[in-house]
Order: structure tokens, then C-alpha cells, then sequence
């Protein structure tokens, strides 16, 4: 937020130097400020209110992504609580309609080769 009213803080006073001491050099000597320095105030001006656009869209951008965040870790955290609670029901009720007792089968004895089966 900062760098956003910095440029402009920079270039109101580029151009408020600029228009002041043109006015003053039309009254004085009947011309203008040499071309140098009248572009150069106008090269400060546009490039920080180009610096202030993109600094000002990017702190919408970076709310826009924290608002997103926020909305989506509710939504997963409500859609987390409601599965994990009917999940739990499934898996539970699905073990205790199931015979939890298992057929247990001896292995063979393991020999030394296809002759002695």
C-alpha cells in the first residue's frame, strides 16, 4: 500500500514541479523549461502512475486470492465434517454386518522338490 501512494505522492509532485516552473519561466523569460527537464518530469509522472496501477491491482488481486483461500478451506472444512461423519458410519456398519471371523487354511509343508508331493 505503501508503494501505491508513494508513486503517486511522486508523480503529483513531478507534475505540479513541472506546470509550476513552466508558468514561472513563461512569466519571467516568455519561453519555456528546456525539453530535457520537461520530459523528464513527464517520464517520472507516467512511470509512477503506471508503478500506482500495478501496485493497486495487485493488492486487489492478492484479497481476491485471500478471500478464495478463506472460502475454500470453509467450504473443504464443512465438506470434510459432513463425509467424515457419514464415512465413519459406512466403514463401521459395513464391519459389523461382516463375520469378522476368517477361515484359516495351514499352509503345506514346503518340500524339496516336485517329487515328494
Amino acid at each position: 500500500m505503501a508503494l501505491k501512494w508513494s508513486a503517486v505522492l511522486v508523480a503529483t509532485v513531478s507534475v505540479t514541479l513541472s506546470v509550476t516552473g513552466n508558468v514561472v519561466v513563461g512569466v519571467v523569460e516568455g519561453g519555456q523549461l528546456p525539453l530535457v527537464v520537461n520530459l523528464f518530469a513527464l517520464t517520472a509522472a507516467g512511470t509512477a502512475v503506471v508503478l500506482a496501477v500495478l501496485a493497486h491491482l495487485y493488492d486487489r488481486l492478492n484479497d481476491r486470492l485471500t478471500a478464495l483461500t478463506e472460502f475454500l478451506v470453509a467450504r473443504l472444512n464443512d465438506i470434510e465434517a459432513h463425509a467424515g461423519d457419514h464415512n465413519a458410519g459406512f466403514v463401521e456398519g459395513y464391519l459389523l454386518s461382516h463375520d469378522r471371523e476368517a477361515a484359516v487354511l495351514p499352509l503345506r509343508r514346503r518340500g524339496r522338490g516336485a517329487a515328494e508331493r
